[in-house]
C-alpha cells in the first residue's frame, strides 16, 4: 500500500505542477482545444472523449461512495472536474480512513462517512 500511496502522491503532484504551468502559458480555456479536437473525429478527439468518460465514472464512483448525498455530489463534481489532482488526494484520505484496507477504501461509505 505504501507504493500505491507514493504513486498517488507523485501522479497528483506531477499533474498539478503541469496544470499550473499550462494555465500560466495558455490560461484556463480548456474547451478551446478540446471541442475542436472532438469535432475533427481524430485520435486527439478520441483521447479527449475517452478521458472525459473516465472523469465521469470517477465522479459517479465518488458520489456513489457517499450515497449521492449533497457532500457526495459535490465531491463527485470535483472528481469529474479536477481529475487526478482531486482523485489522488481523495484516495489518499480514503486509504488513511480505511487503515490501508483496500476493500473498505473501495466500498460505499456509511452515513456520516
Amino acid at each position: 500500500m505504501t507504493s500505491f500511496r507514493a504513486l498517488l502522491f507523485a501522479l497528483g503532484s506531477l499533474v498539478l505542477v503541469y496544470t499550473i504551468m499550462v494555465v500560466a502559458n495558455e490560461g484556463v480555456n480548456l474547451f478551446a482545444t478540446t471541442l475542436p479536437a472532438l469535432a475533427d473525429i481524430g485520435w486527439q478527439g478520441q483521447f479527449h472523449l475517452d478521458f472525459a468518460a473516465y472523469l465521469l465514472l470517477s465522479g459517479l464512483w465518488v458520489a456513489w461512495r457517499h450515497q449521492f448525498s449533497s457532500k457526495g455530489i459535490l465531491l463527485g463534481i470535483l472528481a469529474s472536474s479536477l481529475g487526478i489532482i482531486f482523485l489522488s488526494a481523495y484516495l489518499l484520505v480514503a486509504i488513511k480512513r480505511a487503515n490501508g484496507d483496500i476493500s473498505k477504501m473501495l466500498a460505499r461509505q456509511h452515513s456520516g462517512g
